[in-house]
């Protein structure tokens, strides 16, 4: 028999809900009395409850095996649809990351957000995500993780456009969500093919079937690879990547959660799924290369980016590139482990950014410099934050990455050096981003800039403290690797591969000597990093201009063509009406006459092959007269 708190662990997303509930009820005639505050002290509180929850429910899952849990959600007509629930150790740990992270960005917010009248709707927003994430690490079904999904893009849209009175952020809302919908278009096409194969959407059951499945190649190459491309749109993967670096109009708080976790839920759903992604090999050499390619891109790009956010935001594409090359080659454990990591270090770096913004009020680069002096905690949390992003030993990801590398040394080590120059990348582009804020001198807009006040200050260094004792969490969960098993090459390799991208960091941007903002010799590389590899350019002359053409040919066939057709049996019928007026005389004998005749015709067509069939006949036996000799 479970304990209590794990029995009861799928109310962890119903307190949520009662939060986002109770703050729609936020009315404006209410909020003129009260203020808008009480809406987000509601829903901390709501988010409170569930991590308190959830990290009882963990101390207990850690003793106790994993089961499941079955709610009956549609029964009707002989169809019964059941909602499988697993409760472990796994998920209910990724209960505990979620609400921790969400209940740390909403302190956040109440600092970042004071101004704002509309907290309502925003902290409405983080509860549904929240409700979301938790229901989703939860469930034991494709079929309702599809569902999920497609709420939290709901949810994407509604957060990101929450300043809906900018027009960037109207379009960042819409290109997010219309991104993610055609990852989502493909992952409905998967599960719908998989389910005649599998007769099942249970991940546990997907995992026994594909022990012994066997299936078409082709078929189950052209599933693995629809099945892909709704992680590719949650993930922020190339090409459906430009939906996350618009996003980053929304608020800090916003990101924060969208930037640890919310990204992770493709991830999540990723790893499920491997067990049948490992029936083609197509489909798993597919993740290797889209998350190859998108790890290196981003990892690139954002050495180049000069707004703040969006220098962070491709970084957080290159890591879940990481986790698709993890999956690719089988090493889910890694690809788990990165996720956590991930999470916990981009979270960090987003509050210390997330404070100098909101008391700078710019996100450009260049405009910082300067601040070590006068903010050092955020300054200190963005250190910690970079070193628990980046392979160096003894934080997490470091960890996450040995497992990672130490799998692949012997059957793919080309990829063991991928991962070496995007760690070497981010070391680089995380130490530029610190050496332009808080090195060299103070500028304009950094003159008097102190530390936040404590609403965005306590989240802060309580995740910095998390983040440093990350390394013996995972060791009292049994996730870090013994000192016997360590592989030593992958470690030093790893090891120096952060210093050598650090260091030179350090040298170029806090190098008094060089002038800033850096410009390379090539120029037209510096414009392809800085734009994206063109990425929109390419959107815009290829699917925009197909989309653009189809919708234009579509537009002339409907207005001439089917339009045209309806208002010319229109116009035949008025110009009809208005002739035969001139022929109504009132009289009943007429109309008596015109009805007869009517009849007469449609007599006259119903009979005419029996009538011509008869005057053959007639014309057959009429004898031929002779002549008289």
């Amino acid at each position: 028999m479970a304990p209590l708190f794990m029995q009861s662990i799928w109310l962890v997303p119903c307190y949520s809900l009662v939060g986002a509930v109770l703050s729609v009820l936020w009315f404006p005639s209410i909020t003129r009395k009260t203020g808008p505050r009480p809406a987000g002290y509601i829903n901390a509180l709501m988010t409170l409850i569930s991590f308190v929850h959830s990290l009882i429910a963990l101390s207990e899952a850690l003793n106790h095996p994993a089961y499941q849990l079955s709610f009956t959600w549609l029964n009707v007509a002989g169809l019964s649809l059941d909602w499988p629930i697993v409760v472990s150790s796994l998920t209910v740990g990724a209960l505990a990351l979620i609400c921790g992270l969400n209940l740390l960005a909403q302190v956040f917010a109440i600092g970042y957000m004071e101004m704002d009248w509309g907290w309502a709707r925003f902290f409405a927003m983080l509860a549904l995500f929240e409700a979301g994430m938790c229901t989703l690490v939860l469930t034991d079904s494709l079929f309702f993780s599809y569902i999920i999904l497609e709420i939290l893009t709901l949810c994407t849209y509604l957060l990101i456009g929450i300043w809906f009175n900018q027009s960037l952020v109207v379009t960042g809302a819409r290109d997010a969500f219309l991104t993610k919908r055609i990852g989502d278009l493909f992952l409905l096409m998967g599960l719908l093919a998989l389910y005649p194969l599998s007769h099942t959407w249970d991940y546990s059951e997907l995992a026994e079937w594909a022990k012994t499945a066997q299936v078409d190649p082709t078929t189950i190459a052209l599933i693995g690879l629809a099945l892909i491309a709704g992680p590719m749109g949650k993930c922020a993967q190339f090409p459906l990547h430009l939906w996350l670096d618009e996003a980053m109009e929304g608020p800090i708080p916003a990101s924060i959660l969208r930037n640890s976790v919310v990204v992770a839920t493709g991830a999540w759903v990723l790893v499920k799924l491997e067990p049948v992604l490992a029936l083609s090999p197509l489909a798993m050499n597919a993740c290797v290369f889209i998350g190859g390619v998108t790890a290196v891109g981003g990892a690139m790009i954002a050495i180049a980016q000069i707004d703040v956010k969006r220098a962070l935001s491709y970084l957080v594409s290159a890591y879940m590139g990481v986790v698709f090359i993890a999956v690719g080659v089988g090493e889910t454990k890694a690809a788990l482990m990165l996720v956590l990591t991930h999470a916990v270090a981009m979270a960090l770096l987003l509050m210390p950014v997330g404070g100098v913004i909101w008391n700078c009020i710019t996100q450009d680069l260049r405009q910082y410099g300067g601040l070590w002096a006068r903010r050092p905690m955020s300054g200190l949390s963005f250190l910690v934050g970079l070193a628990g992003l980046v392979a160096l030993p003894p934080f997490g990801t470091f960890w996450s990455m040995l497992e990672l590398a130490d799998g692949l040394w012997n059957t793919h080590p080309w990829l063991v050096g991928l991962l070496l120059v995007v760690n070497i990348l981010t070391a680089f582009g995380l130490t530029r981003v610190f050496s332009l804020i808080w090195g060299n001198e103070p500028k304009p807009m950094t003159t008097r800039a102190p530390e936040v006040f404590w609403p965005m200050t306590l989240p802060m260094m309580i995740l910095m403290g998390f983040t440093l004792h990350l390394p013996l969490v995972m060791q009292a969960t049994g996730l870090l690797p013994s000192w016997v098993g360590i592989n030593k090459d992958v470690a030093l390799l790893l090891f120096w591969s952060s210093v050598f991208g650090i260091g030179l960091g350090g040298v170029v941007y806090l190098n008094q000597a060089i002038a800033k903002p850096i410009q390379l010799p090539w120029k037209g590389v510096q414009d392809l990093l800085a734009y994206d590899f063109y990425t929109r350019d390419l959107y815009r002359s290829s699917v925009v201009l197909v989309v653009d053409v189809v919708s234009r040919i579509t537009s002339w066939l409907d207005k001439y063509l089917v339009d045209g057709l309806i208002n010319l049996f229109g116009t035949v019928t008025a110009a009809s009406g208005q002739s035969l007026r001139y022929s109504t005389t009132g009289k009943s004998q007429f109309y008596m006459l015109t009805i007869l005749l009517g009849i007469s015709a449609l007599i006259l067509w119903a009979t005419w092959p029996f009538l011509s069939h008869l005057s053959f006949v007639f014309s057959v036996n009429v004898p031929t007269q002779q002549p008289v000799g």
